[in-house]
């Protein structure tokens, strides 16, 4: 399956779109004011240690401090029994420590942060710590011949003074020794930056960050499907061209230079994708829809049939859209970022078999998926529970805040909810402060509501309390928002 990435370049942020299928199966945002920064590499200084939670805040130099857990501590293999030492037996406030972030903040969390240090290249992820020169292999790489070659080979590669231990990728399978070689250069000189600032620079001090979006499309995202890296930007073109050079060289062959008229992002509806990617309903080519709503600690789907009545049997109806269903959900998991837990409410079923074929259906597509899922069967009340790894801020956090009128619940008080609300705050001014007159600032909405369906109870309140009540319209304000004025 032939696959494109577009990469989408501008001073303020880079943008890259995963094509497959003819369709946008997955958005990478990285903006230069606010990079993600997972993999960096931090001297921090403990600010606390929680024995009761096994866990330390870590001064990093973020706004927030970040958290690293007792199963996150690294320590050496000999030092290590059956039983985690306790996080107050190794880390005390003051100390200063090295670590590295596993996840970026989110929400009002802080980075969660691990002192296992690990970097990662093209083809091999170095762990520069671990003292027992082990070589990994990826999981993904299962053939035991193909393993063990795999495995001499880049034995044969590793000088005597070599330390630390090696995770080879998939990637590693199909690279040339020069190219192993290159990765060997790099990390080695990366961990000698790192060590080399642990003892110059005070704590907190950045001392490493991972590779920018644009390069990490080389060394992570682009596979052997991958047909084309199309990049819209001359200048990143180029850099990118040398990186790839000394990093990444089989994917040279690959990198475009898009000279269109047109903007990049509006091949493949690209830019509709992400508009659409960002509303709660999604429609199904049925005719059916998708309701997703994603909250802090969870995200729900809801399956609906809508305007599809296509099958022969009601039964049939209700499978052919959750097969259809499972596909969509699949994909706008990919899309949005969505993590942690997922609860799909698929339409009720009565086979168990089209309960299976759905599942299967959402299992083999999430297979694509390069982010860790797992899915548990329908639960006895026809729900399906899931979790995707959260590594990152979902599509929508990165590009909306909470809106100021509702605080992300959704939905505002009407106009007759708020013009009761300002009735009742003027009875309890009166009584408390018994001003001469009162001037009402609202939206032209409520001021509206109360010159026309409210104007009886509002001249009722003014018989009642005795005081002129006089309204002003300020079309500033939104729908919940005003102010009662005492003179």
């Amino acid at each position: 399956m032939n696959a494109e990435i577009l990469v989408n370049i501008t001073p303020q942020e880079t943008r890259v779109a995963i094509i497959e299928q003819g369709a946008v199966q997955e958005l990478h945002i990285e903006r230069s004011q606010n990079r993600g920064i997972v993999g960096n590499v931090y001297l921090g200084k403990v600010t606390r240690v929680l024995p009761g939670m096994q866990s330390a805040f870590v001064d990093i130099g973020l706004d927030k401090a970040a958290f690293l857990h007792v199963a996150d501590l690294w320590i050496p293999k000999k030092s290590q029994s059956d039983a985690l030492t306790p996080i107050e037996k190794v880390v005390f406030e003051g100390q200063t420590i090295l670590v590295q972030v596993l996840k970026d903040p989110l929400g009002t969390k802080g980075a969660r942060l691990s002192t296992h240090i690990s970097i990662a290249g093209r083809n091999v992820v170095f762990l520069p710590q671990e003292d027992d020169h082990t070589i990994g292999i990826s999981q993904k790489i299962d053939e035991p011949t193909a393993r063990d070659q795999l495995k001499q080979r880049f034995q044969a590669l590793l000088n005597q003074s070599s330390t630390g231990s090696y995770i080879l990728r998939t990637s590693a399978e199909d690279a040339q020794n020069d190219e192993l070689i290159n990765d060997l250069a790099y990390l080695n000189a990366t961990w000698k930056k790192i060590k080399d600032g642990s003892v110059r620079l005070p704590a907190p001090s950045l001392l490493y960050q991972d590779l920018n979006l644009a390069e990490r499309v080389l060394r992570d995202l682009a596979t052997e499907a991958t047909a084309q890296i199309r990049i819209d930007s001359t200048e990143n073109f180029q850099k990118l061209t040398e990186f790839a050079k000394n990093f990444t060289p089989n994917q040279i062959g690959k990198l475009v230079l898009y000279r269109g008229e047109r903007p990049l992002f509006d091949s493949y509806d690209t830019e509709g994708e992400i508009n659409r990617a960002l509303g709660r309903r999604v429609d199904l080519k049925s005719g059916g829809y998708l309701m997703i709503d994603q909250t802090e600690s969870m995200t729900t789907i809801d399956v609906n049939t809508g305007s599809f009545v296509g099958a022969r049997t009601f039964d049939d109806t209700v499978y052919k859209t959750n097969l259809e269903a499972a596909q969509t959900i699949a994909r706008q998991l990919r899309l949005r970022n969505l993590g942690g837990i997922i609860i799909i409410d698929f339409i009720d079923m009565n086979s168990k078999e089209h309960q299976e074929a759905v599942l299967e259906e959402l299992q083999k597509c999430l297979s694509r998926d390069r982010t860790r899922t797992s899915i548990n069967p329908f639960s006895s009340l026809g729900l399906v529970e899931m979790t995707r790894k959260r590594t990152r801020e979902s599509l929508a956090h990165q590009l909306c805040e909470p809106c100021e009128v509702c605080q992300g619940k959704g939905q505002v008080k009407t106009p007759q909810s708020i013009c009761y609300d300002i009735l009742r705050e003027v009875l309890r001014e009166h009584r408390q402060f018994n001003p001469k007159e009162f001037r009402i600032v609202a939206s032209a909405d409520v001021i509206d509501r109360f010159l026309e369906e409210e104007s009886n109870h509002l001249a009722q309140l003014i018989e009642f309390i005795g005081k002129p009540i006089r309204l002003q319209a300020e079309s500033s304000f939104h729908q919940e928002q005003y102010d009662i004025v005492l003179s």
